[in-house]
């Protein structure tokens, strides 16, 4: 493939990255590339190198940058970036794309994983004329933080009641965060959780303070954050069900049924009865046993063990069925 440098500017920041296009350099159509929660490096590494060389391989464009604040781009990386303001970036990347006329700027569509299940849907609702979507790991409308700790806590050996306990401190602890309680509350009821080896993992041993718990409880108090009353949850998009369900456009879901980030199983569903229901979509939901968060062959699928991985293979069949779908759905072969 042929990469070249791509730039453009989102909310008063220039922000960097690449487009990647065919040998040729003809392009019948463009995917934006939408990574998940964390710091990218696109320009440090060659992120997504395979997804992209697979994508151009069969005549189809990407373009991928680093989100402000990393690699070249512009800003102060902020971990909870709303997913408002990332969907925006998505919008002018697609503006700058069609300005300069790229190859395959005709037919746009996205690819994203993990927290672009939210971010996607929300540009597409704003830019109804983003063509596809392929969503891999998609979330559910609502924090999905116990599911992972569930899941994980169990392939760490935690004993079920061990399980239940922890989530409950965890749950106990996020109410008290998002409701206006005292660190110290907060600090007493998640005495046991915090003191994990798990949850120690996950922080790289930094201890609670005071200063991060008022500043996430501040997301809270203002509004910026919301709680949906029900499950107690963070909610990511209001009324994502009905945001899903005004989607016209191809859309593919892909499932590692190893996911102990995401709670796959309600994402899926949640697909089917919006998307899947819509007669102007298409929905293609496929699940792949062997994979992972990441959609990697995967063991047990466990987080400490995706971070840890050093040798990365895709799941079995899992890019040959974005390359039948794209075949089928977006380059009409």
């Amino acid at each position: 493939m042929k990469t070249q440098s791509f730039e453009f500017v989102s909310a008063g920041k220039h922000l960097s990255g690449f487009v990647d296009l065919p040998a040729d350099g003809t392009a019948r159509a463009t995917i934006l590339i939408v990574p998940g929660y964390g710091r990218t490096d696109v320009a440090g590494r060659t992120s997504y190198y395979d997804l992209r060389s697979l994508f151009t391989s069969i005549g189809i464009a990407t373009v991928i940058w680093d989100k402000p604040g990393c690699g070249k781009s512009e800003g102060v990386f902020d971990p909870d970036q709303s997913v408002d303001s990332s969907a925006t970036e998505i919008l002018d990347a697609i503006r700058e794309i069609r300005a300069r006329g790229l190859p395959g700027s005709g037919r746009i569509g996205l690819w994203g994983i993990s927290r672009a299940g939210w971010i996607a849907p929300l540009a597409i609702a704003r830019d109804p004329t983003i063509a596809f979507w392929i969503s891999v790991s998609g979330t559910d409308a609502e924090e999905n933080f116990p599911y992972l700790l569930e899941s994980n806590l169990r392939i760490e050996g935690r004993s079920e009641p061990e399980i239940a306990h922890l989530v409950g401190q965890w749950k106990r602890g996020f109410a008290i965060t998002s409701h206006g309680g005292t660190f110290e509350d907060y600090l007493a009821a998640t005495q046991d959780l915090r003191r994990d080896p798990f949850m120690i993992f996950l922080s790289d041993g930094a201890p609670a303070t005071k200063a991060n718990f008022l500043a996430e409880q501040a997301r809270f108090t203002s509004g910026a954050f919301k709680v949906d009353p029900r499950t107690g949850l963070m909610i990511y998009v209001p009324r994502f069900d009905a945001l899903l369900r005004r989607l016209n456009l191809p859309v593919l879901a892909l499932f590692g049924e190893k996911d102990r980030n995401v709670d796959w199983r309600s994402t899926m569903a949640l697909y089917a009865r919006t998307i899947g229901r819509n007669p102007r979509a298409s929905l293609t939901i496929r699940t792949f046993p062997d994979g992972n968060h990441n959609l990697q062959q995967a063991p047990t699928g466990g987080l400490r063990e995706m971070m840890q991985m050093t040798e990365h293979r895709p799941a079995g069949g899992y890019q040959q069925a974005m390359v039948d779908w794209l075949g089928a759905r977006v380059l009409n072969r």
